[in-house]
């Protein structure tokens, strides 16, 4: 076992190395890790270090598994008592944490949300929501939104849009239709009477932050009622308080019949993840409980974990807190954008889930690598990166963002000297 705080260079060569020989020989020679010769080491609040010893800010924030920050006390706490006690339960027995957070979850999701199934991922939690809705209404058809992501299992991925994805798998799942985002128009033009849901994000993440106009979710969802469809919702990157509401689906005062939650939920410590239906879309489930079942998913320690986070969620009022220091952040990264508009296209975002639209790959590339030098770690769009995304612990303050501007600044000032 390696303890020091700074690993020696043949510890990070060997590391390099396991990574390429023994998981996929692109991880140890074209990653930012291979590129700068360092590994992620620790971790606490917004900051993490480097084998090198080099601390970063985290303004990636795991595609939004980090909204409390790395390893927040209250939430390793839980865990470690948990893990002391049980931290995976016999299968046999049932166990209060996963009593308690489903109780929780029906708390805190909006409208008639009641029952929860706990799996170990977003992807998980997609697939359940697909297959309740066909269990309930006995179709087999969806209808999901361009640059929609879902995951990558073979479900969630035939209601993903993006086809470099897609096409090496295919044939997928029949029965997904994909239309634009944002035009609730066409989401009624393509049901038909074998449309099982409606699936999408209320904000779509790797798509590329794209935010859809005021009141398109209530339009949705009254199409939705209006023609007899389900309607699902992926809140598992924009929920728990990122986009400065506790649900994505707040700002718009709807609520699903379906939603589907992940990354955050674990406060960042233990994977989970969950769908949350109606009593009377989980009427199937509650007849025939084991016809969807998960040997590790709402196991004890990672229910401890959820549990947590989602106390800290309430009692720190992060989502307030996104909302004002997201509107703070997007304010100076549209100034930055205002002096450098030969690089910057776009702005956008809500809270503290931002995308910056480069002009070109090249660009998004160049300050990609830029702003990590920086120490500060951001994440491209996956098939597309002249889009950089932003997702940071929803516990930094105003301090931390003109740190962070500083730097991207000085980043700027740098290719602009290239």
């Amino acid at each position: 076992m390696i303890t020091p705080d700074i690993a020696s260079e043949n510890f990070i060569a060997d590391s390099l190395n396991n990574w390429t020989n023994y998981l996929n020989r692109v991880y140890g020679t074209r990653t930012i890790s291979a590129k700068y010769q360092a590994m992620e080491w620790s971790g606490e609040g917004y900051r993490i270090k480097d084998t090198k010893g080099k601390t970063y800010i985290d303004f990636l924030g795991g595609y939004g598994i980090f909204s409390l920050g790395h390893r927040h006390p209250a939430v390793v706490a839980a865990v470690k008592e948990q893990l002391d006690r049980l931290p995976l339960g016999s299968k046999e027995l049932l166990h209060p944490q996963g009593g308690l957070l489903a109780k929780k979850m029906a708390e805190i999701t909006p409208g008639d949300l009641k029952y929860s199934f706990f799996g170990n991922s977003g992807t998980e939690a997609v697939e359940g929501a697909i297959k309740l809705a066909r269990l309930y209404t006995k179709k087999p058809e969806f209808i999901c939104a361009e640059n929609g992501y879902h995951g990558k299992t073979l479900g969630a991925l035939s209601a993903t849009y993006r086809q470099k994805f897609r096409t090496p798998f295919e044939p997928l799942v029949s029965g997904f239709k994909h239309v634009p985002f944002g035009e609730a128009a066409a989401i009624e033009a393509a049901i038909t009477d074998q449309t099982a849901a409606v699936l999408l994000e209320p904000f779509q993440g790797e798509g590329g932050i794209n935010i859809p106009p005021a009141g398109y979710l209530k339009k949705v969802r009254d199409i939705c009622d209006r023609r007899g469809v389900l309607l699902i919702l992926d809140e598992i990157q924009c929920g728990l308080g990122r986009t400065g509401k506790m649900w994505g689906c707040d700002h718009d005062g709807v609520a699903p019949d379906i939603l589907c939650s992940a990354k955050a939920l674990g406060g960042g410590v233990m994977p989970i993840g969950a769908f949350v239906g109606t009593e009377k879309v989980w009427a199937p489930l509650n007849d025939w409980p084991t016809i969807h079942t998960s040997t590790f998913g709402g196991n004890p320690l990672a229910c401890a974990a959820a549990l947590a986070a989602l106390n800290v969620l309430e009692k720190e009022n992060l989502p307030a807190r996104a909302a004002q220091v997201g509107d703070y952040l997007i304010k100076r990264l549209r100034a930055l954008a205002g002096i450098y508009p030969q690089y910057f296209k776009e702005v956008r975002g809500l809270g503290l889930f931002i995308g910056m639209e480069f002009h070109t790959d090249d660009i998004g590339n160049a300050l990609y690598d830029l702003f990590f030098e920086k120490g500060v770690l951001v994440a491209s769009i996956l098939a597309n990166p002249k889009i950089i995304r932003l997702e940071p612990p929803l516990i930094i303050d105003e301090k931390i963002v003109d740190d962070v501007i500083t730097r991207f600044e000085d980043a700027l000032q740098e290719l602009g000297r290239r």
